[in-house]
């Protein structure tokens, strides 16, 4: 192909659309190895996004009720898709946008859950009830919520 650019385009959207969901069995057939690499890509992402929001010191309350306003997402290792490197519940419409392309890199992906998906995923990785989650803040704006996983305290 004659233009980089474009071929770039190009080898993001096919990898793009090549990423599903990775299922209950996946997660249980992660190995120590991949939950080490789950850990570091995490720690960066987690570096990647405070350059651009404040991320709170300290946990709050899941946000998985029955009246929350939020879209679910997962942050995924483009190269083993079952890796979750992050959930992040995220509010419908934040204002001011992120850069998501900046912060993510090319090792990364973002992927939309439904909401029940994504408390199925955090359950079985993070089986601890409650206050798993940093709020983040844009312009002073509580913007979504985040859990990181170097955080894992086990699995189901």
């Amino acid at each position: 192909m004659k233009n980089p650019i474009l071929y770039h385009v190009l080898l993001a959207n096919m990898l793009a659309t090549t990423l599903s969901l990775p299922t209950l069995q996946d997660l249980r057939l992660l190995t120590r190895t991949d939950l080490a690499i789950m850990s570091t890509l995490s720690d960066t992402f987690r570096h990647n996004l405070d350059l651009y929001v404040d991320i709170d010191p300290f946990t709050t309350k899941d946000p998985f009720g029955d009246q929350d306003d939020f879209n679910y997402y997962i942050i995924v290792d483009r190269t083993e898709p079952r890796r979750i490197v992050s959930l992040i519940a995220m509010k419908k419409d934040p204002l001011p946008h992120l850069s998501w392309d900046n912060i993510l890199g090319n090792r990364l992906a973002k992927l939309m859950v439904p909401k029940t998906d994504a408390y199925i995923l955090k359950s079985e990785i993070m089986p601890k009830d409650t206050n798993n989650f940093y709020s983040y803040r844009r312009s002073g704006v509580i913007s979504g919520l985040v859990m990181f996983a170097f955080q894992m305290c086990g699995r189901k």
